[in-house]
């Protein structure tokens, strides 16, 4: 590959910056799954980074989330989507 072309393929991995999401989980979670579903459904892998978190390995994730999962959460800024949620209401969540 030449140089020229390295610069230009730097410089458009630059423009995209993907945002991660936190999503809360634990296994055998029939909510979860739909809630998966939802985003991957909806977000774009090039924009988004979905990060799953099974509360069940944490005391804390427990205590904070073992009655609201599935529970998306933006790194960003530490909202938080609770279930139930669709793609239109993941959509509202995410930032313009």
């Amino acid at each position: 590959m030449m140089e020229s072309e390295n610069n230009n393929k730097k410089e458009s991995e630059k423009e995209i910056e993907q945002e991660t999401l936190i999503f809360y989980t634990t296994a055998g979670c029939h909510l979860c799954d739909l809630a998966r579903q939802v985003y991957q459904s909806t977000l774009s892998p090039d924009f988004f980074a979905v990060e799953e978190v099974d509360i069940a390995d944490q005391d804390e994730l427990i205590e904070r989330y073992g009655t609201r999962i599935p529970v998306l959460r933006r790194l960003k800024d530490d909202t938080e989507l609770n279930w139930p949620f669709d793609q239109q209401g993941l959509m509202d969540f995410l930032p313009d």
